[in-house]
């Protein structure tokens, strides 16, 4: 689960409509299940308005990379049209995410495995005795190391909650490991030969 979206800040305003605590809930609810798709929602703004019998909702998604996603729907019944807009909204995210995915993908290469080792070092304080110490193995992973550019990796991080991946950079055609940074942001280690 993508722990970036948890508690995303949701706005919700009524025109020519007061909007009373069951409606803000049901509007809230809905939305909170948008936060497992791509591309992170920074803030959500869903906009209630009701004319005659037309009862309307708008929802505006303020996410990632400046990106705003907006949709809405007019039916006679006010939890219809929220439920109708939310599921346009979900629609466009997954079509965004694809239309990335799709335009992102290197042509060349094949997946190669990256092999890490978890090592003991409790017993380093016993050379300062005097005595050679060895650190010891204690467990072996495995990661798939796909060939991908640099924003593909970006987006594969964010739907994740790794704290890293390692992955094989298309454009320079060496290993590269992205990672969180506490700031919010992400770090990028790639090789150098000198």
């Amino acid at each position: 689960m993508q722990t970036a979206n948890v508690n995303v800040p949701i706005r919700v305003t009524g025109r020519h409509v007061s909007i009373t605590e069951a409606i803000k809930n049901y509007a809230v609810s809905k939305l909170d299940h948008l936060h497992l798709d791509y591309p992170r929602i920074i803030e959500a703004q869903v906009i209630l308005n009701v004319e005659k019998h037309r009862h309307m909702a708008e929802v505006v998604l303020h996410c990632n990379n400046h990106i705003t996603i907006e949709a809405s729907l007019e039916t006679d019944d006010m939890y219809a049209s929220i439920d109708g807009v939310v599921a346009k909204v979900a629609q466009q995210m997954r079509k965004y995410k694809t239309k990335i995915m799709r335009s992102h993908r290197p042509r060349k290469g094949e997946v190669r495995q990256w092999e890490e080792q978890v090592l003991d070092t409790s017993g380093l304080e016993l050379e300062d005795a005097g005595e050679h110490y060895e650190p010891q193995v204690i467990q072996t992973e495995r990661y798939p190391v796909k060939p991908m550019f640099v924003d593909e990796a970006v987006l594969q991080l964010e739907m994740s909650n790794r704290q890293f991946l390692v992955f094989l950079n298309a454009r320079s055609e060496k290993i590269n490991v992205l990672h969180r940074r506490k700031d919010g942001g992400y770090g990028l280690m790639e090789p150098t030969f000198d």
